[in-house]
Order: structure tokens, then sequence, then C-alpha cells
């Protein structure tokens, strides 16, 4: 065993019994069960937030998140003789979500919905008071998304000798670009309309990686982007990649989002939040993303590949569009 990790690890009253490299960090059996030792960069104030509010989600039932355990000392974060940071907290022994599980992903999304329903109970508190809570709208970002897609496709249009990639790009820019500005202002208006309406805990970054599925049940876990925001991004972010493995499948989309709505209503403003979010061309943007800050004179095949494939899909997901949003 890592000296380092040994070293860090005799700071918690516990007995390591052994210990495997996993989840960019160490995962170990102990005396109290599975545990995951990892870096921690953030700040303790940012700490103390998740484990105030997953304290919460876990006394109301919810007990499968992170759970972080304290040193010997009563502390959340264990330092090395180094300066190093390191955080432990419960495991579990678990898989990863099989998003091409119809039925697991529709009851994943009901769980997720309980998920939200706990964290709109928690009343913000004003100690707080952190920067990484308060993220900007969603629609800045796109926003800033959009100017590097005119930029690229300036930048490819006054090439004299274009690539294959390149040519891809051009030929499918206008339907793309018209998408993304669309979603944009839609994002705008809504949030124009909705005023001072209240904002909710969100996981901030809930794709199919961190969600874990064991006999115990559904384990969410990574919540180091929780934030005030529109939880429909949560949905959003878990659906997309659902979606473009299913082809865009109609139905499947519409029994998950039933299965949320069942558990947590949502409300047509919160549709149409959502609709605006699968609009934007998100994985149209991010190859074009990488081409620019990449060797603009080689881009690989399978990047080549992607897009071809969104072209493909095109179709499947205006549908999709059409039949889950605009005529639901």
């Amino acid at each position: 065993m890592n000296e380092k990790y040994l070293e860090i690890l005799a700071q918690y009253d516990l007995t390591v019994e052994s210990v495997r490299k996993g989840r960019s960090g160490c995962i170990c059996a102990t005396s109290i069960g599975l545990v995951l030792l990892s870096e921690y960069r953030g700040t303790l104030k940012r700490l103390n937030f998740e484990t105030q509010v997953l304290g919460h989600v876990r006394a109301k039932g919810f007990e499968r998140v992170d759970d972080y355990i304290r040193t010997s000392q009563g502390e959340l974060v264990a330092v090395g003789e180094d300066g190093t940071r390191y955080v432990l907290k419960r495991w579990f022994a678990d898989r990863e979500c099989n998003i091409r599980d119809r039925k697991e992903v529709t009851a994943l999304v009901a769980r997720i919905a309980g998920l939200h329903q706990i964290l709109r109970e928690i009343v913000p508190d004003p100690d707080w008071n952190l920067g990484s809570i308060l993220t900007e709208p969603v629609e800045q970002e796109l926003e800033r998304h959009n100017q590097e897609l005119r930029r690229a496709r300036n930048y490819m249009k006054n090439k004299h000798r274009k690539t294959e990639f390149e040519r891809c790009v051009l030929s499918n820019y206008p339907i793309f670009y018209e998408q993304a500005v669309k979603a944009c202002e839609g994002l705008k208006q809504l949030r124009q309309a909705k005023g001072g309406a209240p904002l909710f805990l969100c996981h901030g970054n809930l794709d199919h990686h961190h969600i874990l599925v064991g006999e115990e049940g559904p384990a969410i876990i990574e919540f180091h982007r929780m934030h005030l925001g529109e939880q429909m991004e949560d949905i959003y972010y878990f659906m997309r990649k659902v979606m473009e493995k299913h082809d865009w499948n109609v139905a499947l989309g519409k029994e998950m989002l039933a299965a949320y709505d069942r558990i947590l209503p949502i409300a047509p403003a919160q549709r149409e939040h959502l609709y605006c979010l699968f609009l934007y061309p998100e994985k149209y943007w991010k190859q074009i993303n990488f081409y620019f800050n990449a060797n603009k004179a080689w881009i690989p095949e399978r990047n080549i590949e992607k897009l071809r494939n969104l072209e493909r899909q095109l179709e499947d997901r205006e549908k999709f569009l059409e039949k889950i949003f605009l005529f639901p």
C-alpha cells in the first residue's frame, strides 16, 4: 500500500483491510465499510455546504448519496505531510447505470425527481455565501458558445484549402446555428418572464457516470457542482445521453418525463426550459470547439464521423423535440 495513503488513512478511526485505485483516488475496504479517499482542491466552506445539504437529504430517507467521514480530530479534511488535502467518504460497490436499459433509466428519472423534491425543501442558508452555488444563467454560457461557433465558421470560410472536417462543418452550419440562436433566445425570454422566481438546489453534473445501481437501490454521487439553479438542467444532462443512445426515441422520452412528472409535476415553464436545452446543438458545438482549440491541420476521422452522425440523427432529434415538447 502507498505510504502516502497510509499516512492519511491513519488520521481516521478505522482499520484498513485492502486498497485499490479507482474513481481518481483509492477505494478502501475498511472496518467501517467501503470508503473512497481522494484529493480535495475545494474550500472548506464548500465542503461544509455539501455536508449540510447531503445530511438533510439522508435524513429524509434518501441515504445513498455522498457521506463525508470526519477524521479522529473531527475534521472534514485530512492533510498530508506535503500539505495535500484529502477527503474520505462512504462508497458504493455498485455499477454505473446502464443507459441502454429503458426500464432502468425510466426508474432512475423517478429517483432524480425524488432527490429534487427533497432539495426543494432546503432553504438557502445565508452563511453559505459561496460563488460556486450561484452560477451564471445557462443562456450566458450558450451565448459564448454561439460566439465561438461564429468565429470558427468565419475562420473556415476564409481558408483556401479546406479539410474534410471543415467542409462538413460548413455544409451543416446554417441549421445547427439557427437552433443555437433560437435556444438562447428562448432561455432569455423565459428568464425575463420568470422575474424573481426562486431557484432550487441542483446536482449540477448529473450524467450516467454519477448514478450507481446496486441491490440496495440507486446511489447518486459527486455533488461537487451542486448549486442553486434550474432543476430541469439535471434532467437534461441525464436524458440527453440516453436519447442519443436510443436515437431520440419519442416513446422512451415520454416515459422518462412521465416518470419524473408523477413524482414532481413539471410546470409549463420548466418544460419549455427543457425544450430549449434539448434544442441547443451541444455536441455540434463540442466538435467545433475541439477543432478550434486543437491542431486544425489534422482532425481525427472519428470527429468527422461524429459530425456525420449528428447529421444523420438530426431528423430524429427534431421529431423528438416536436412530439415531446411542442405537442405534448
